[in-house]
């Protein structure tokens, strides 16, 4: 029982939001977790948290959010800081991440970026540092730097570079600080604070392994509505996990929607913005089967959200009518949707860890297109960790995206084309023509080079950049390191 709940702590500290998008950036290799001997052991590579959202045998725990604790470090045990620190109740990690990546051919200009962040992450365990039964903090902070590549490359649609300077020019951009205190052996647990809400839904960390931000650690389009802002942008408020069986759990949260750019100002540490008086709820249904002796563990998930705050229509005035046309106020609507079904299955096992083997994942998205320009988003993709070749940190994917944009924002941008007006901008950022549709074709590899450290490779081809036929298909290359000090 005692070695049960010394595990359960450890799980606990994955509690925090999805650290590899903020300390590693989105996507790092999954931890992998002995299912026989409850030794934590790894890959040294440090992609999403498997081990934290899923648990292990008897030991799952529900919807838990990954965190970078556990992870190896490169400078070892600090000369002992860790060791001291983790005995009192604390897990502090350091890490960095840099990314570069250009087009080879196609896109609005052509062009290579470099851009990267370093970003600090403390778990706090109080029933270890003070007796306070079932109670942790959770605080990250990041600095970055770097540009768009999006920018350049002329696609806002899909942002093929997780990591792009968007943090803050400050030293260290709140991204969460929020507490979770568990209740009734750890069946239902209560988080409240500064919340990133893609941390807990509609969140894959499969996806995570891959470079193109769109589906990491949830996905377009509700992860760029005010609504469902995520990483780096937390939200006030807060979320209630309910574990009925091991295998299944009930997620719901209530959120402060800002109307600002910017959860939190530019900085992420103005909380008490103006105009937080609406707010978003969400709902999130998951099923995480383990079928076989082999135990191939599975995630499925359904949910969706509603924000009740008023909107303009992106078309149409207060009569129907194009609101460029006529010169007219737009139509404000009230309440804003999205939702998803969300799944990842292991195939094939390669070894003891949660992600050691052949994984599929894919999901569909939807957002409301009479509000928001994206209206739906599908993908599709296998991952596969370095067992069958005998380098087990690495690791390989591939990955189809299909995005639709709206009807009503194609009817705007028509309005724009038909009346010699300049496209307007919209959630994904500036249009260089009429929207229809984007695919994306990712494919990687990853390869732990060191001890904390990996190193990868990444090809993506972009059909109709931006979601237009403005630009020729772009063909980007690029690469990642990571590192856990």
């Amino acid at each position: 029982m005692k070695t049960r709940r010394l595990l359960h702590r450890k799980k606990l500290a994955g509690f925090f939001l999805c650290a590899v998008l903020g300390i590693v950036g989105p996507g790092r290799q999954a931890l992998a977790q002995s299912e026989t001997s409850h030794n934590l052991t790894t890959p040294d590579s440090y992609k999403a948290r498997a081990f934290a959202m899923e648990g292990v045998g008897t030991f799952a725990v529900g919807p838990l959010v990954p965190s970078l604790y556990g992870n190896p470090h490169l400078f070892g045990d600090w000369g002992g800081a860790q060791t001291w620190l983790t005995k009192h109740g604390m897990y502090l990690n350091v890490a960095l991440n840099e990314e570069y990546m250009g087009n080879v051919t196609g896109g609005r200009t052509k062009d290579n970026v470099l851009a990267g962040q370093v970003a600090a992450e403390l778990d706090v365990d109080w029933q270890q540092l003070a007796g306070v039964k079932g109670l942790w903090t959770h605080l990250l902070v990041i600095n970055g730097h770097g540009r768009s590549f999006s920018h350049t490359l002329g696609d806002s649609v899909t942002n093929p570079e997780q990591i792009y300077g968007g943090r803050g020019n400050v030293v260290a951009h709140l991204v969460a600080m929020y507490a979770d205190k568990s209740f009734l052996n750890d069946r239902i647990i209560l988080s409240l604070g500064d919340i990133p809400t893609g941390s807990f839904f509609a969140f894959d960390y499969v996806a995570c392994s891959f470079m193109n931000v769109s589906v990491c650690s949830n996905f377009a389009p509700g992860k760029y509505v005010p609504g469902g802002r995520d990483w780096p942008s937390g939200n006030l408020g807060g979320v209630l996990r309910l574990r009925p069986t091991e295998q299944t759990y009930i997620m719901a949260g209530v959120f402060a929607v800002s109307p600002h750019s910017y959860n939190g100002g530019i900085s992420g540490w103005a909380m008490a913005q103006s105009g937080l008086g609406k707010v978003s709820s969400q709902i999130e249904i998951g099923w995480m089967p383990s079928f076989g002796k082999d135990k191939l563990r599975g995630n499925y998930k359904i949910g969706a959200w509603y924000d009740n705050s008023r909107y303009p229509n992106l078309y149409e005035d207060i009569h129907g009518n194009s609101f460029q046309a006529t010169g007219l106020d737009r139509r404000y609507e009230a309440g804003m949707t999205s939702a998803w079904f969300m799944f990842d299955q292991m195939l094939v096992r390669n070894g003891p860890g949660v992600t050691d083997g052949l994984i599929v994942i894919g999901g569909v998205g939807y957002a409301q297109g009479n509000l928001v320009a994206m209206r739906d988003h599908e993908w599709i993709g296998v991952v596969e960790s370095g067992t069958p070749w005998h380098r087990s940190g690495d690791q390989a994917g591939i990955m189809f995206q299909h995005m639709d944009m709206s009807h009503t924002v194609t009817l705007q941008q028509k309005s724009s084309l038909a009346l010699g007006l300049p496209y307007l901008a919209n959630q994904w950022g500036p249009v260089y023509g009429v929207q229809h549709w984007e695919n994306v074709y990712e494919a990687f590899y990853s390869t732990h080079i060191m001890r904390g450290t990996t190193l990868q490779a990444d090809f993506q081809y972009l059909q109709h950049p931006g979601a237009t036929t403005t630009f020729k298909d772009a063909a980007v290359i690029g690469g990642q390191l990571t590192s856990n000090f």
